[in-house]
Parts: structure tokens; sequence; C-alpha cells
């Protein structure tokens, strides 16, 4: 990763996350064929919500022929924690204007969110909408390619939960958070596992109290002021 934040730099540097796009993505198309989802409708909701755990989780709901409004409920609630992840990256990108910040905003994912996390480190703490653009835009025509080849290669697979494929997107989840805390140099590793250590233990505890989805955004929130209270001490 070199310090250039160009579009064409952007696009080498979302190529190795991409990877990560089409395993969830086939997987996602292959539950959701054997949900009862057509290629068609895999494709729109690719399109249009765009989030890989969302994604499952409509799948299993439309299989179980659940209320609309429950369905945009439990996409609002897990989607919910992309505004915290915009608000980290906003203050990189103050500058820009408005159009510029919703559009990066619109499209940023989990893996776009971290990889730009990881660029800061070798930028100077910098970011640009032209690099940013190439990321996401990249991830967006991936996932949803992918998404759509996994809907046609589940017409092969009967019963792909079965193959425990509905685990793919907790997998790639788990494996950019390592990521993560192993390049951010500014923070010593031992600092970010407290943290990691601190929001497992409070999303286990609200768990047994509040409903799963709700409960990932209270631990969230409660993640990031405990890590703030951390770094105030340490400094």
């Amino acid at each position: 990763m070199t310090q250039d934040l160009d579009f064409r730099t952007g696009l080498k540097d979302v190529l190795p996350t991409v990877f990560g796009y089409i395993g969830v993505g086939l997987a996602f198309g292959i539950v959701a064929h054997t949900s009862g989802i057509s290629v068609w409708l895999v494709l729109a909701m690719s399109l249009i919500v765009y989030g890989g755990s969302v994604q499952f989780v409509l799948a299993s709901m439309l299989a179980a022929s659940s209320p609309v409004g429950a369905m945009v409920a439990s996409a609002i609630l897990i989607h919910a924690r992309m505004s915290l992840m915009s608000m980290t990256v906003a203050p990189y990108l103050k500058r820009e204007s408005t159009l510029q910040n919703i559009l990066i905003g619109t499209l940023l994912t989990d893996e776009t969110f971290a990889l730009s996390m990881n660029k800061l480190n070798v930028t100077g703490h910098k970011l640009r909408p032209a690099w940013f653009h190439a990321a996401n835009l990249t991830a967006y025509l991936v996932w949803a390619a992918a998404t759509v080849l996994g809907a046609l290669i589940g017409t092969m697979i009967p019963d792909a939960k079965a193959l425990g494929l509905d685990f793919a997107a907790v997998a790639m989840f788990i494996g950019l958070l390592y990521m993560q805390m192993i390049t951010d140099r500014s923070k010593p590793f031992l600092r970010h596992l407290g943290v990691v250590g601190f929001v497992a233990v409070a999303l286990f505890g609200l768990m047994r109290v509040v409903p799963g989805t709700t409960a990932i955004l209270i631990a969230t929130v409660l993640g990031c002021l405990f890590g703030m209270g951390v770094e105030k001490r340490v400094q």
C-alpha cells in the first residue's frame, strides 16, 4: 500500500479485499437460492440493500414469510453501525463537497472502512474522494456480480446451510478485524485486544437482555467510548 490517493491506486488497494467479497457473495447467492429467492431478487438486494450481514438475515426472513415491517426494521438496526463508521471517516473529508461525502457514505462498507483506516497509516492521515470512489465502486460491482453468480451456482446445491455457508460473512469480519489490529501501528496490539475483549464481554451480557441487533449497536457504542477513555488515560 502506497501513499498515493488517486483512482488507480484505489483500485489496486481494494483488490485484496475483493476476494473476500467474492467468497461471501457466492455464499450469499447460494443460500438465497436455496431459500427460494430468484436470481433477479438477489441482484436487486445486492444493488439496493448492499450489505452482506443484512442480506443473509433478509434471506432467512423471506424464507419464513416475515412481515415487511420486521424486515425493514431489522435492516435499519443491523446497518446502524454504518453511521458510526461514516462519522469516523467524515473528518478526513471535511474539505470535500456534501455530494462527495454522500456518495462515499452511501457505498461505504465494513471492508472499505477498514481499508481506509489502514490507508491512513501511510498517507499522513489523509483521504481523497478519488481513492474512496475507486474502492467503493469496485467493491459494489464485485459484490453484485458474486451474489448473482452464487445464485446460479445454488441450483446445484440443495442445502447450503448444511455446508455452513451462512457463516461466511462472520468469518470475513473476523479476518478484517485481525488485519486492522495488526496493521494499525499507531496503537499497541494489546490495546486493540483490550477493546475487542471489552466489546465481546459487553455484547455477551447485552444479548441476554436485548435483541441481538440492538445489542450489537449498543456494544459498538460502548466499545467506542471505552476506547476513547483508554486513549485519554494513556495520553
